[in-house]
């Protein structure tokens, strides 16, 4: 086998939102630009995909007409090291989309992205299943995930 990659299917926004992706995560790049020719189905010359990796792994962005958008079935999650990551990611992936509950959000082409702060996954893990249930109700209440807020709900008895 030789691997999986996401396919993303746009309408006439790939190369756009490869772009635009590439310049968010780190070890990031467009690896080719490939057009229709003049067999189609779309107009000779337009991009009809663009491969590229984000932080290393590889996607596809396929201008495949309108007949499909992104739906929150499909998300893909940032874990996050420290809440200036959090708030980094957030703000630059939400710009021109929408904010959502619990860490998630849409960006401007409609995709879906799960911003996770790697200590919500260590407090909701613990052992401690009071903490743990504080900490989710905490989160629930949350659109961006807020680390000290949580830490806060964890400790409280």
């Amino acid at each position: 086998m030789r691997g999986i990659t996401p396919c993303l299917w746009f309408d006439t926004e790939g190369e756009e939102a490869a772009t635009f992706y590439s310049s968010v995560f780190p070890r990031s790049r467009i690896t080719d630009v490939a057009r229709y020719g003049s067999a189609g189905p779309r107009p000779e010359g337009m991009v009809m995909t663009v491969s590229f990796e984000l932080d290393g792994l590889k996607f596809v962005a396929l201008n495949g007409g309108p007949e499909f958008t992104f739906s929150e079935a499909v998300s893909f999650q940032v874990f996050c090291e420290t809440q200036d990551e959090v708030d980094s990611y957030w703000s630059t992936l939400s710009e021109g989309g929408q904010e959502g509950p619990c860490g998630w959000l849409k960006d401007k082409f409609g995709l879906s992205w799960q911003i996770v702060p790697t200590r919500l996954t260590e407090l909701l893990e613990d052992p401690d299943r009071e903490k743990s249930q504080r900490v989710m109700a905490a989160m629930m209440e949350m659109r961006k995930i807020d680390v000290d807020a949580l830490e806060r709900a964890a400790a409280a008895a």
